[in-house]
């Protein structure tokens, strides 16, 4: 088969994305991040939030955290109970298993030797040992692998790394093959514009290169990895949606689908952060700087150290009330201060503890602004619209302050930035209010369903009523996992793979190899 891959950003081959603690560069800026906001979010006051996403190889696996967490086995258990047959825990973990390489792990529920490289974060920073101490101070439990039998627990993160750098989905799938592999091509600065349609059958993608209009002809199959936002952008540009919010756009109708872009949701995430004087805290300061620089030298010589570092080295996953089945509540945790999303710079060192809710039950959409396609879409994922989120959220505010309350950590501690004269419930409702956004755990918006009337894609990805299209993404999710969604998101591709091989293995020769499904021309 040949492949063509677009891609609307570039290589990705930069230093802020290759240095792990250099993360907060593009996550903070327009450098590969799509920089998008979200609609005026009446839970939080009326605030717009924040949405980065990545831009260019590897998507925003090259710019997130790195954290490797999948999720609970109850998550993938319930997407098969929603009748996505083929989707519960034990049809997704030999997919988790095949795309690890793991440093650390083995056995069944680790693989080793696969594409991406999962390990510890190389650097001996203190903090670990005293979240370990908090953790047993605040008698929360401890959970060595949280990827293993049971998720509940504090501990230290692995992340997607290799050698000490990065290791986005474009390094570990993309890189090792792109020179050596004539039947891919890989276009970038390419952004896809609309999805052409013969009848209901996908054909062909426009898009637009160094100023110029362009169309590539697929001749078996044509699969949006656009990510949570722009898969249903794009489709909604192709005349795929809500026939009534088109006709608002001008857009002619190829397929009705009210869906599309319905049931977008996030874990909603709040920021304990404080001021320290211990050396080991990243910042900026006078003193900090000859640190920096020989962190910078370690880095540069060995790819060890500080700026070998994720950042959120440590965290976990809680229960805001014993009662509960499994963990709602996810921390992450490590030796810097975060302000709206490393926008906001202070000066000098400290530490932060995010904590998110994991089972929201708040539901929002993506939608256009207008039928240009270079114009970002609408996104409204209506951050604690229901009570209960906001509820539930009081209940892990004041779990994850009974851990930053421990003895240890306010030893460490010089001054609490955001939560100093927070007590009673209404205080810390406020709060929330004032200070909640994303952890960049979106999903939902092309969700996977058996029925088109409940999701944009089929449990083989397969966009219903349209042939020759499929969706793999975040978007596909039902329901978010209780985790971080970058390997969630891996094992979905993987499983894609396996998915769309087979059936192609079933075409007839009319959709041979030999179908020129790379050819390219510009468009009049």
């Amino acid at each position: 088969m040949k492949v063509v891959l677009l891609e609307a950003g570039d290589s990705n081959d930069h230093w802020f994305i290759k240095m792990p603690a250099a993360l907060l560069v593009p996550v903070a800026t327009k450098l590969s991040n799509w920089h998008f906001e979200t609609t005026p979010q009446p839970g939080l006051g009326g605030r717009r939030g924040y949405q980065p996403r990545g831009k260019g190889l590897g998507g925003s696996s090259a710019i997130n955290a790195m954290v490797y967490t999948r999720g609970n086995r109850a998550d993938f258990d319930h997407w098969a109970e929603l009748g996505n047959g083929g989707w519960g825990y034990d049809d997704v973990l030999p997919y988790f298993r095949r795309a690890e390489d793991n440093a650390q792990f083995s056995g069944p529920f680790h693989g080793v030797g696969g594409p991406l490289g999962v390990t510890y974060a190389p650097d001996e920073n203190p903090i670990r040992a005293v979240f370990l101490e908090a953790a047993r101070q605040a008698d929360l439990p401890i959970c060595e692998d949280f990827n293993g039998v049971s998720q509940e627990g504090l501990g230290f993160y692995q992340a997607t790394l290799r050698d000490g750098e990065r290791c986005s989905a474009a390094r570990a799938y993309l890189e090792p093959i792109i020179a050596r592999r004539p039947n891919l091509r890989v276009e970038l600065h390419a952004h896809a514009t609309r999805v052409v349609f013969e009848g209901k059958r996908a054909v062909a993608v426009e898009y637009r290169q160094h100023g110029q209009d362009r169309l590539v002809r697929a001749g078996a199959e044509v699969i949006l990895s656009a990510g949570v936002f722009q898969s249903p952008q794009l489709l909604m540009l192709s005349g795929v949606g809500d026939p009534a919010s088109l006709a608002q756009h001008g857009i002619q109708v190829v397929h009705a689908a009210p869906v599309v872009g319905r049931q977008l949701h996030d874990h909603p995430d709040f920021v304990f952060a404080y001021a320290s004087e211990a050396p080991y805290m990243l910042g900026f300061s006078f003193a900090e700087a000859p640190r920096l620089a020989a962190a910078f030298v370690e880095f540069e010589e060995r790819h060890t150290g500080p700026l070998a570092s994720n950042v959120a080295i440590c965290g976990g996953f809680l229960k805001s009330r014993p009662d509960l089945p499994t963990p709602d509540i996810q921390l992450h945790f490590g030796g810097a201060i975060i302000d709206d999303h490393g926008r906001r710079q202070h000066w000098g060192g400290g530490f932060a503890c995010h904590f998110a809710f994991l089972h929201p039950k708040s539901r929002g959409q993506v939608s256009l602004a207008s039928s240009d396609p270079f114009a970002a879409p609408l996104i409204d994922p209506n951050f604690l619209g229901e009570s209960e989120d906001l509820e539930r959220m009081v209940q892990g505010f004041r779990l994850t302050r009974r851990l930053m309350d421990t003895p240890v950590l306010r030893a460490l501690r010089t001054r609490d930035l955001f939560t100093a004269h927070v007590d009673t419930d209404d205080d810390i409702r406020a709060v929330l209010r004032d200070r909640v956004d994303t952890v960049y755990h979106p999903v939902g918006a092309c969700r996977m369903a058996p029925s088109a009337a409940d999701g944009v894609v089929d449990p083989e990805l397969r966009v219903h009523g349209l042939q020759s299209l499929s969706i793999v993404d975040a978007s596909v999710m039902p329901r978010v996992v209780s985790a971080n969604t970058n390997a969630a998101t891996i094992m979905i591709a993987e499983k894609a793979a396996d998915l769309i091989r087979s059936r192609l293995g079933r075409r007839e020769s009319a959709r041979s190899p030999d179908v020129d499904s790379a050819k390219t021309r510009t468009l009049t």
